[in-house]
């Protein structure tokens, strides 16, 4: 159970988030409790959706979009976020077992997404305090500087609903997934 409640449907959220919940609905067919306990706050719910709508328009795959989230995640010990991101990243992103796992540990079959996935799990343990060799090496892989910032994005955003669902004890709606050993 959550620490706060999480409106148990579009109707008894609060009226500013409705049209936003009714556009999640839209898009993915439910809302899940993430977006509902998001919505207690329009104004959250409104910077969550936006920055998340606007990184779906940038430079990224929606794959290694996938998988940084569940290399952040991972690092976060979000169990709502590992459950929902392994869901999408297996039915939407067409992500694997051996890859999600691979994602989970900071890294990539893919060798230039490994080397977003690793960069983005090091932001997010080092708390943004990583190297100008490791910089040097996303943008060696092949990443412009436009998709550096991005895979930055990516990782706050993520890391917003990771404290989020930490913080509330969001309740999982999604499949639950086992524990990485760190």
């Amino acid at each position: 159970m959550s620490r706060i409640p999480t409106p148990t449907s579009i109707e008894t959220s609060p009226e500013e988030s409705r049209p936003l919940l009714e556009a999640v609905k839209k898009q993915f067919g439910v809302v899940p409790n993430l977006f509902r306990i998001v919505g207690t706050s329009p104004a959250a719910l409104e910077g969550y959706l936006g920055l998340n709508s606007a990184l779906a328009q940038g430079k990224l795959p929606a794959a290694t979009r996938e998988r940084i989230a569940l290399a952040i995640a991972q690092v976060n010990g979000c169990g709502y976020c590992l459950a929902a991101h392994s869901y999408l990243g297996k039915n939407l992103a067409k992500l694997d077992e051996v890859e999600i796992t691979a994602n989970r540990n900071g890294t990539s079959t893919d060798a230039k997404a490994g080397v977003a996935v690793h960069f983005a799990a090091n932001i997010a343990m080092a708390r943004g305090a990583v190297g100008e060799a490791e910089v040097a090496a996303v943008r060696e892989a092949g990443y412009s500087d436009a998709e550096i910032v991005e895979i930055i994005a990516h990782v706050a955003l993520n890391t917003l609903t990771n404290y989020i669902n930490e913080v509330l004890g969001t309740e999982i709606d999604f499949p639950v997934v086992d524990a990485i050993a760190a």
